[in-house]
This record gives C-alpha cells, sequence and structure tokens, in this order.
C-alpha cells in the first residue's frame, strides 16, 4: 500500500500535474466546451425528429406537411454544422486568455484563418449527368462541422501562437491616448492579424500544388486518422480510461486532461453517428463516441462511483459511510462524484484505487461488446449531457432505444460487484475506528467523573 502511494505521489502526480497546467491543452478543452450548448441544443431537436411513438410520424406529417422533418432539422445542421468554426474561436480565445492578450481579437483572426484555409467549393451533381460539377464560392458545411475540427484546433493554436508572439514584443500600431480601447485594440490586431492571414495564405497557395490539395486532407491523413483509429479502437480506449482514472487517482481532473486530446475524436465519432441515424441508418458507424463514455461508462461520474454511493446506502456500518452516502446520492444522480473521490477519499487511497481503475475497464469491454454484436444500438450521435441521470441518459444516448436503458443497470450491476469487497473492508476499518474512539470517550468521561 505504501509504495503504490510513494509511486503516486512521486513519480505519477509531479508529471500528470505539468500536463494538467499546460496551457494548450487546457485552451484545447475549454475551446471545446463552447461547442456543447450548441451541441445539446441540436440533439434536443433530433430527439423531437425520432420520437419512437406509433404514428407520431403520420401525426406530424398530417399537421406539418410532408416536409415536417426536414424543417425540424434545421437547427441540428445549425448547430452541429458549426462545430468547428466554434471551435477555432473558442480554442484560441482561451489560449489568448492564458498568454493575457486581447481575447476577443484572437478568436476573430481564428475564424479568419480557419476560413481561409477551408477551399471555397462543393461537388454538385446536375440533373442528367454523371460527373460531379465543383461550384466555387460556397462553404462546405462538411468542413464547418466535425470533419474540420482539427483543422481547426490547430490553426486555433498557431494563429494565436503568432497573434501573441507579435504583441508580447509590441510589434504593433499604437494609437493615441485619446482614442477609444475599442478602437485601440483593433489596430493594435492589424500587423499580427496581417502576418497570420499571409502566412495561412501562402502554406494554402503551396499545399494546393501537392497532392493533398487542401489542409484538410492533410491534416486529416497525418493526423486525424491515426488519432481516428486510437480513438476509435478498444484498445485505445481502455488506455485512455485507464489514464483518466488514474490521474483522478493523484488527485487531478483526468476527463479534462485526457478529454483535451480524446474529446475532439470523440466528438468526430458522435457527429458520424448523427448524420448517419439522421439518414435514417440503422447500423451506424462508430462504437467509441463522446456518449460512450459520459452515458454508459461513467455512471455516476467517473469510476462509474454511483454503485459505490448505493453501496454505502444500503451496508454501510459506519456512520462516517452512511453520512456520506447521504450527502453524495443527490449529486452522483446526476454524475457528479466529487464528494466521494475527495470526502471518502479514493483520492490517494490504495484500496479503492484498483475498484476505482477496474470498474470502468470492465464497463468499456462488456458495453463494446453489447455493441459489438448487436446486443445494444451504438451511440446514435445525440449529444446527452453527461449529467443526465441513468436509464434516461442510456434511453436517450441509444437513439430512444429501450437497450440503451437496460446497457446502463448492467453496467451498473458490474459496479456495484467490483467495488462491494473493497467497501466492505473499508467500512469495516471506519467502523472499528468509531468504535475505538468511542471507548476512549467514555473512558475519558469515566475518569473525568471518578
Amino acid at each position: 500500500m505504501s509504495n503504490l502511494n510513494n509511486i503516486l505521489e512521486n513519480k505519477i502526480m509531479p508529471v500528470a500535474g505539468r500536463i494538467a497546467g499546460q496551457r494548450h491543452l487546457q485552451a484545447l478543452r475549454d475551446g471545446l466546451i463552447l461547442t456543447m450548448p450548441l451541441i445539446i441544443v441540436g440533439s434536443l431537436f433530433l430527439i423531437l425528429g425520432f420520437l419512437p411513438i406509433p404514428g407520431y410520424e403520420d401525426f406530424m406529417a398530417r399537421t406539418f406537411g410532408e416536409a415536417w422533418l426536414t424543417k425540424l432539422l434545421y437547427p441540428v445542421g445549425a448547430t452541429f454544422d458549426i462545430m468547428a468554426l466554434i471551435a477555432a474561436f473558442g480554442i484560441a480565445y482561451r489560449l489568448a486568455e492564458k498568454y493575457k492578450v486581447d481575447a476577443l481579437s484572437a478568436g476573430a483572426i481564428s475564424v479568419a484563418a480557419f476560413l481561409l484555409a477551408t477551399p471555397y467549393h462543393v461537388s454538385f451533381l446536375p440533373e442528367g449527368a454523371t460527373n460531379p460539377v465543383l461550384v466555387g464560392g460556397a462553404i462546405p458545411s462538411a468542413l464547418m462541422g466535425s470533419k474540420g475540427l482539427f483543422v481547426a484546433m490547430i490553426i486555433a493554436m498557431i494563429s494565436t501562437e503568432i497573434y501573441r508572439f507579435f504583441i508580447q514584443k509590441n510589434i504593433i500600431i499604437k494609437m493615441p491616448d485619446g482614442v477609444p480601447p475599442a478602437v485601440s485594440k483593433s489596430f493594435i490586431a492589424l500587423i499580427p492579424g496581417f502576418v497570420v492571414i499571409a502566412f495561412i495564405w501562402i502554406l494554402r497557395l503551396i499545399v494546393e500544388q501537392t497532392s493533398f490539395e487542401s489542409l484538410h486532407n492533410i491534416v486529416g491523413e497525418i493526423l486525424g486518422k491515426p488519432l481516428g483509429v486510437l480513438g476509435g479502437s478498444l484498445i485505445g480506449s481502455l488506455v485512455a480510461v485507464f489514464l483518466i482514472q488514474l490521474l483522478w487517482s493523484c488527485g487531478l481532473h483526468g476527463a479534462s486532461i485526457v478529454g483535451g486530446v480524446m474529446g475532439p475524436i470523440w466528438l468526430a465519432s458522435m457527429d458520424a453517428n448523427r448524420i448517419a441515424f439522421q439518414g435514417g441508418q440503422t447500423d451506424l458507424p462508430n462504437i467509441f463516441t463522446q456518449q460512450f463514455f459520459d452515458i454508459f461508462i461513467y455512471i455516476g461520474g467517473s469510476g462509474a462511483t454511483l454503485a459505490l454511493v448505493v453501496a454505502m446506502l444500503l451496508r454501510s456500518r459506519s456512520q462516517q459511510m452512511k453520512q456520506l452516502g447521504r450527502l453524495a446520492i443527490g449529486p452522483g444522480i446526476f454524475n457528479i462524484n466529487e464528494p466521494i473521490t475527495f470526502g471518502m477519499p479514493i483520492v490517494m487511497n490504495p484500496l479503492l484505487i484498483l475498484p476505482f481503475i477496474l470498474t470502468p475497464l470492465a464497463t468499456v469491454i462488456i458495453t463494446y461488446l453489447a455493441m459489438k454484436t448487436g446486443l445494444v444500438v451504438k451511440p446514435s450521435g445525440i449529444a446527452v449531457p453527461w449529467t443526465m441521470p441513468p436509464i434516461i441518459g442510456g434511453y436517450l444516448a441509444a437513439g430512444n432505444k429501450i437497450s440503451g436503458a437496460v446497457l446502463q443497470i448492467v453496467n451498473f450491476v458490474v459496479a456495484f460487484a467490483i467495488y462491494y469487497p473493497f467497501f466492505r473492508i473499508w467500512d469495516k476499518q471506519k467502523f472499528a475506528e468509531e468504535k475505538g474512539e468511542t471507548k476512549a470517550t467514555q473512558m475519558g468521561s469515566n475518569g473525568i467523573k471518578a
């Protein structure tokens, strides 16, 4: 036990702490969060379009016309299809904040640079023609959504690094003191903004002379595909979950740190499933999406600790565990488990770290097999918030299929079975401590009376 604590404190925590404090990873994480409210709003309309109610489609068609579904899904396109555009602004904004330079200007320049890196043409197949025709002057919505996410991330960081370099080196146009601050900031951004745009423009011209043709194709081949394979595989997902749990065991927010790297991959997979689901496909392309982990693996929060909270409520002998269980059940239902991880504690606790790591690893394998074999449908691409309570969350994430809720119940039972033996040992220790303290108090009380 002490050896494990020494390893965590002396080997893992210093490295993990440096990673957690890395400004680019933090900006990546916080910038992507900016897209989530829009995606969740779009998902609400997606749910309304595919409610599993007998006669629902006929009723909607009679009431609102045959094109009701197309019109209902307008907000889905308006939210999901600008994911990369919002990320380009959000990541640059957050990174600029870390450097303490004007974040609004950095975000605006990043968006312009991202659009410059995107080819303004789409394929169009005229009626009666056999070969598609390239039409210029149109921004391809696919590259504004999940397909352009990696390019948006890279350009946001490059443009902000160039921007802050010029600002910090004072290579700017200074206005007199009497000029309003908003105008002054605009002129300050002129030189760095010009350099960013010129750099991306030259880069695009060079790339267009190669077989890749666009920056999006380069990033997709060199970065997107390898990371997609990693994030879309069972082994890669198990490694990611293991790292998340290990970081949490050291008291660091593992989901945020690992999510900064894996989040874009899982978001892109989620959107690919959403497009297939929206198109009526039954065999969706991806198993591992953001909802796979948020909804089916982390029931009760990182480590799937809702089962542990229930064990505390039902089987505790220790008063401390009973009271903590009562306090933690409310947040736990909404997948918030800081009262458990820091209050029990699980952090730096060798006895409870083992089930804390093993439980989500086991449920990843179970969930993967259930979806791979077709017993449970794959996540539909509906962006169910991570705070959604169990059963409801599984039902919605599976595209309004009851199999998603059943899988959550199975994973909860597995988590309970893994946690329970370790919990009994911990509860026994706490009960003995409380009993010893009670005896000591009684002896002290008797001594005073004597």
